[in-house]
């Protein structure tokens, strides 16, 4: 079930209906209605995947009070790895056996030997990756005796399962969402209509800017040979605004529905093409994923403590493997590793933490060092967006070499229509910049701010005949 469709419309008004007709003072059985609510949405894709996520509930469910219950260390454990290899088997099985059974075999021809190991005709369960996470902080965070584990089993695979995140996050960590699934929920008037102008924004950042975009993008980079290198230039800055409206989109959407029935989810994206510098991109881009390497990943390797070598070889590892999460194919590995040695001068330097306040902070325009900073940034995300995207890692080579050929400085014979909603974009997010979200606090006067939300809904309205999916869904 898409966010943007009128199904998922019509789903969600059902839902919110029968929530607040429950009422904040039947806790349980709203815990419920989320519950049912949240496998009929899972399971409108495919009925078959409900069991893994059921089974990956269960077992954390069961773990987490077995590693609460005793105090042998090595029970404790035991029991943790016990719910580290189950996640993390189903995850491999499903997302990489196929992807490492394949390079396995290249690897092994290429050194002459023989083998015939077989591949599975196996589909991705959509969103495996991100609730595969969210349970895995949840039985860590109890071992390290951060948290206690809940006794309320609807309240659990509620929380694993919650619609609204379900697919694409953001990944919740147990210690801000499950508390919410155990105390009562009041209807706040205002929560929930600016969370209606979030979700606004979200489908207008999707289905108008990103999915524009994505038309022009999938041209380009389905046939770069045919294009000049100011064209090619052109196709990653469309998929560079396509990811981002894409995925940032669902967030909004997802956060913005969440607030409608009483929570409040983390903030996953925070304008990170104003970023100055590669570390700060990080601080903004698909947020819950990197604070959940860095407490998961990043620091359990020992974070910047130990020597220099040691802490260059952990921002290595955490970016290498933060990019395999994304899919298992050769080209995530390097965009990881490529955004890992982007990291590493700043850090040599002391200068990871250094752009911390917004970008242009009490003014209306950047400084002329900042925005060379925030074009240099952007550049270099840009280059590691072409391996993003890139169906593999030769194709993606040669499109970086037609692009820095000398063609690069001709004038683009491609349409530029899409440029007009990236400018849209840019402007609207720099002005918005200091906000949750663009639409948040508008101080326009009434009839303005009713026109803006209409025209936003038109547009959003003349693009809902042929739902296109999000990015995120394949990982």
């Amino acid at each position: 079930m898409l966010f943007n469709s009128y199904t998922f419309f019509f789903f969600l008004i059902v839902v919110y209906l029968l929530y607040w007709k429950i009422g904040p003072r039947n806790l349980k059985a709203q815990n419920v209605l989320i519950l049912v609510a949240s496998y009929v949405f899972y399971g409108w894709w495919d009925y078959r995947f409900l069991s893994l996520i059921f089974i990956s509930s269960l077992v954390d469910f069961l773990l987490g009070l077995r590693i609460h219950g005793t105090e042998n260390q090595r029970a404790r454990r035991l029991f943790l790895t016990m719910s580290i290899v189950a996640n993390l088997g189903l995850l491999g099985v499903f997302k990489y056996y196929n992807f490492f059974v394949s390079e396995m075999l290249s690897l092994l021809t290429g050194l002459g030997v023989s083998a015939n190991f077989g591949t599975m005709q196996i589909i991705l369960p959509v969103g495996i990756s991100f609730y595969t996470f969210q349970t895995m902080s949840y039985t860590i965070d109890i071992y390290r005796r951060q948290l206690e584990p809940t006794r309320d089993p609807i309240a659990f695979f509620s929380f694993v399962s919650f619609f609204p995140q379900l697919v694409a996050g953001p990944i919740e960590r147990a210690k801000n969402l499950l508390p919410q699934f155990q105390k009562e929920r009041s209807f706040d008037y205002d929560s929930s209509v600016d969370g209606l102008r979030q979700i606004l924004w979200g489908l207008f950042k999707k289905v108008v800017i990103a999915d524009s975009c994505a038309t022009y993008a999938n041209q380009i980079f389905a046939a770069p040979d045919q294009f000049s290198g100011s064209v090619l230039l052109l196709g990653v800055l469309y998929f560079a605004i396509q990811i981002y409206g894409d995925f940032s989109g669902y967030s909004d959407i997802a956060i913005g529905t969440a607030r409608l029935f009483g929570f409040t989810l983390m903030r996953n994206f925070a304008y990170p093409y104003f970023s100055r510098d590669i570390a700060e991109f990080w601080r903004r881009w698909h947020i819950s994923l990197s604070s959940w390497f860095r407490d998961y990943v990043y620091i359990p390797l020992g974070g910047n403590r130990g020597t220099v070598r040691r802490s260059l070889i952990n921002i290595i590892v955490t970016f290498t493997v933060s990019g395999l999460w994304h899919g298992a194919n050769t080209t995530f590995i390097v965009w990881g590793f490529l955004n890992g040695l982007y990291y590493i001068p700043l850090f040599l330097r002391g200068k990871q933490k250094k752009n911390t306040e917004i970008a242009g902070f009490g003014r209306h325009f950047p400084s002329l060092r900042e925005a060379i900073s925030m074009l240099a940034t952007f550049i270099l995300v840009l280059i590691a967006w072409v391996f993003f995207r890139a169906p593999d890692l030769s194709a993606a080579i040669h499109y970086l070499g037609v692009l820095l050929s000398p063609s690069l400085f001709s004038i683009p014979t491609t349409q530029v229509l899409g440029l007009f909603w990236i400018a849209v974009l840019i402007a609207v997010e720099w002005v918005s910049r200091h906000k949750e979200h663009p639409l948040q606090r508008l101080g326009f006067r009434a009839e303005l701010r009713w026109g803006a939300y209409a025209t936003l809904a038109v547009l959003v309205v003349s693009k809902l005949s042929e739902p296109q999916t999000f990015i995120y869904f394949q990982f």
